[in-house]
C-alpha cells in the first residue's frame, strides 16, 4: 500500500483548511492512500453538487442537514444520519436543502482532489 505524502494518519477538523470547490460547497481531504480516500464537503442551503459521473465507487454518509440526491433517473430527499451508494460510472449530484456536511468515501482515491 502506498500512502501519498498529502495524507497523514490523524486528521484534525481545526488545523485542515476547507478547499472552495463551487458556489456554497468547500471540501476537507480527511485521509487517503492510493485505495481509498474520505471527504467532508460542505454545503451552504441552496448549493448544488452538479450531476457528474467518475469511474470511482462512492459511499456518502450525511453527517448534518437535508439533501435532494440524484442517482441515474432515482431522486431521493435524504437527511441526517441518512447515507447513499454511487456505483462507478454512474451519473449523480445533490441540492443542499438544509446546510450540511457529507462525508464521501470513494475507491480508488480521487487523484484529481489532489494538488
Amino acid at each position: 500500500m502506498t500512502v501519498l505524502a498529502n495524507s497523514t494518519r490523524f486528521f484534525k477538523e481545526e488545523e485542515t483548511q476547507w478547499e472552495v470547490v463551487g458556489e456554497g460547497v468547500q471540501r476537507q481531504i480527511v485521509g487517503f492512500d492510493d485505495r481509498v480516500m474520505m471527504v467532508n464537503v460542505k454545503f451552504e442551503k441552496g448549493a448544488i453538487g452538479p450531476l457528474h459521473n467518475h469511474h470511482h465507487t462512492q459511499v456518502t454518509h450525511i453527517a448534518d442537514g437535508t439533501f435532494e440526491v440524484t442517482i441515474e433517473e432515482e431522486i431521493r430527499i435524504l437527511k441526517k444520519g441518512d447515507s447513499f451508494y454511487i456505483p462507478s460510472n454512474k451519473i449523480h449530484g445533490v441540492v443542499c436543502l438544509e446546510e450540511g456536511i457529507l462525508i464521501d468515501v470513494f475507491s480508488p482515491m480521487r487523484e484529481d482532489f489532489i494538488k
